[in-house]
């Protein structure tokens, strides 16, 4: 099982940053069919078969875990990448 770890630094208020998880929990949905839901007030979560993880909302960043399958697991790079230039993108003051 392959793991994706992310954290993003930014200056957003906790409306604006929802917002922004928004934006990345779209992507994710469109990019990789994923069901994305928020769990309470900071919590994102997501997941597919292959897939799951969430994205956290803390004060002054947000922080992404995913945890890949066997067969996702070999996109886990591509999907690194894709994931960090989407979180720096809407993050990012």
């Amino acid at each position: 099982m392959a793991d994706i770890h992310i954290v993003q630094a930014h200056s957003l208020s906790q409306e604006e940053a929802r917002r922004a998880a928004e934006q990345v929990s779209d992507k994710l949905a469109r990019d990789y069919q994923l069901a994305c839901r928020w769990d309470g007030e900071n919590v994102m979560r997501f997941e597919r078969s292959g897939v799951e993880g969430e994205l956290t909302l803390g004060a002054g960043q947000a922080a992404v875990e995913v945890r890949l399958g066997f067969m996702m697991g070999m996109f886990a790079p591509a999907i690194q990448e894709k994931l960090a230039a989407s979180m720096k993108k809407v993050f990012a003051a």
